[in-house]
């Protein structure tokens, strides 16, 4: 739990956790008020760096509520039977069941993916919060990529073919081919989400940069190519970004809160044992802005 002598937030740091992406974040005590420059630097740290991680929190659904809105308003999910009963504004995401029902979303992390990318305006990001877990070691990690590198990284080639080129995110296909364990979704639920087009390489809102901006789940095909055709590129792309040097992978205890930036990132889950352990995370998820690409 948080540190008792962290009365206030005045002393914030941030200590690095890969090169290319992720910080510490240290001091800070999330139940506790933020001034406007040091709320200031959060947001430019999690644009810089798009992984914030904050160890030792304890709070409340509505402190959650209340921290998450900081950056912006916050969405309301699609799944709305796995959103909080008293605060509908968290996703719960977990493999518990009360009453032989699960109380969560359950098995559907598993492929990197961008929360809200079949949307017409995307997450922002999302403020996750681990309130319990598996032992570290025993899976369960939350791995993100930076696609802002891994897009630096291409070669001229694959850059000059991806600019300009739009894909297709559609999560009534996604539902109806992966999440297949999952009950169907109602006629509302379809209606909420058409399949939507989005550039693949996009601008950074804050920092300008490039970022690509596909994922392995909700991203079904480029625009004029057929899924068949779209395929392996999409997976040609996304096993080059898959490397230990975009990657991190944050081993979770409870009490941790992860933020990541969608803007300029991916992430999954690893593995666990999902029939002899228990794993409830709190999500709230910040709306972002329609994806543009200004270079």
């Amino acid at each position: 739990m948080p540190d008792t002598a962290v009365t206030s937030n005045t002393n914030i740091e941030f200590e690095p956790i890969k090169p290319l992406l992720g910080s510490m974040v240290k001091n800070i005590d999330l139940t506790q008020p933020i001034s406007d420059a040091d709320f200031a630097r959060l947001k430019k740290e999690l644009a810089e760096r798009s992984v914030l991680i904050f160890k030792g929190q304890d709070m409340t659904t509505q402190q959650q509520v209340d921290f998450s809105q900081k950056f912006g308003p916050l969405e309301l999910h699609v799944l709305s039977q796995y959103c909080h009963p008293e605060q509908p504004e968290i996703f719960m995401v977990s493999n518990i069941k009360e009453d032989g029902k699960h109380v969560g979303a359950y098995d559907g992390s598993q492929n990197y993916h961008i929360d809200g990318a079949y949307m017409e305006i995307p997450s922002l990001g999302s403020v996750f919060y681990c309130l319990e877990h598996p032992p570290v070691g025993q899976g369960g990690e939350t791995v993100v990529l930076s696609m802002t590198a891994v897009y630096d990284a291409l070669d001229d080639e694959k850059k000059e073919f991806l600019k300009g080129r739009e894909a297709v995110h559609d999560y009534v296909w996604l539902h109806n081919t992966r999440h297949t364990h999952r009950p169907p979704l109602t006629q509302e639920q379809i209606d909420k989400v058409p399949p939507v087009t989005h550039p693949v390489v996009v601008s950074h809102p804050e920092t300008g940069k490039p970022t690509l901006h596909i994922d392995w789940t909700f991203c079904r095909n480029f625009v004029g190519m057929s899924d068949e055709d779209s395929r392996p590129i999409i997976d040609e792309l996304m096993t080059f970004a898959d490397q230990d040097q975009f990657r991190y992978a944050h081993p979770w205890e409870p009490g941790d809160v992860m933020i990541w930036d969608n803007r300029s990132s991916v992430h999954k889950r690893y593995p666990f044992d999902t029939e002899n352990t228990r794993r409830m995370m709190h999500r709230t998820t910040i709306t972002g802005e329609r994806p543009a690409f200004h270079g």
